[in-house]
């Protein structure tokens, strides 16, 4: 009589739920906030991949700066530089100042998230507010640094004498981040005053050019009348672009003054913003 064969064991196909009953390990002590702020940074830039065009039609601003004020400029020579050219000197001053414009109105984006319900439940997660700033001015800082590369090629193309020093480029990507950071914070700040997009827009429309033309990025400070000084050596755009030449065409400069003030003006900046964040969510 023949034996008949064993049926084949057949291997348990029952899912494994283990991992999804458990939940991942929570960060815990001085981790969490940088994770969040890491987290919010993410999140704003990855409004970037869907739109782009915000990028492209801000760098329009800055090249019509380089190719028309700085080669006009360049040959009147009515502003005296200390033998640098004109479009040498003024190119590190276009890069601050197209980084500002991002960053200046950062806070319209803030009032729209409030009118939409977004910052409500952002407001209610664990996220510390300061860590919610942050994660919104750094991402305006990394934005500002794609602006900046746009700004130094343009300026490569037309001859201007820059540094290939890695060290000093990630100097400039780093000042580049703390003014961006800044503005954007005394955009918020600004916005949790006045509470709504129309009176945002016309105070940062009335500010921004008193900051370019107050600071040291078309002229020397050398040049300006006594209180238009005291003005200058009160705004942070100046401080941004004593560093950016420094860095860039390696003109005489502060740079650990430029960095202390940079770095303080961005702390009191986050601390000011999250503080009247909370008004702005009433």
């Amino acid at each position: 009589m023949s034996a008949v064969p064993a049926e084949p064991q057949v291997a348990s196909a029952e899912p494994d739920f283990g991992l999804l009953l458990v939940p991942p390990k929570a960060r815990t002590g001085w981790r969490v906030v940088p994770a969040r702020v890491v987290a919010m940074c993410t999140v704003e830039l990855q409004k970037l991949r869907h739109d782009r065009t915000e990028l492209y039609t801000r760098a329009v601003q800055p090249a019509l700066w380089l190719l028309i004020f700085g080669e006009t400029f360049t040959r009147l020579k009515a502003i005296p530089t200390g033998g640098i050219p004109y479009l040498d000197y003024l190119a590190p001053g276009i890069i601050a100042q197209s980084a500002m414009f991002i960053a200046i109105f950062y806070g319209i984006m803030i009032i729209w998230e409030r009118d939409s319900g977004v910052l409500t439940k952002l407001l209610v997660t664990p996220t510390p507010r300061a860590a919610l700033v942050t994660g919104k001015a750094f991402a305006a800082g990394v934005k500002a640094v794609v602006q900046a590369a746009v700004v130094v090629v343009l300026a490569a193309v037309l001859g201007v004498g820059m540094t290939a020093n890695p060290l000093r480029l990630l100097g400039v990507a780093v000042v580049v981040i703390l003014g961006s950071a800044f503005f954007s914070c005394l955009s918020m700040t600004i916005a949790g005053i006045v509470l709504t997009r129309d009176r945002l827009m016309g105070i940062g429309q009335a500010i921004t050019m008193p900051l370019f033309f107050g600071s040291n990025a078309l002229y020397p400070v050398d040049l300006m009348p006594g209180w238009l000084q005291a003005v200058s050596r009160a705004n942070p755009l100046s401080y941004q672009v004593d560093a950016l030449r420094g860095l860039l065409i390696g003109t005489p400069s502060h740079l650990a003054l430029d960095f202390g003030v940079l770095a303080l003006a961005t702390t009191a900046g986050i601390a000011a913003a999250s503080v009247l964040l909370g008004r702005l969510a009433r």
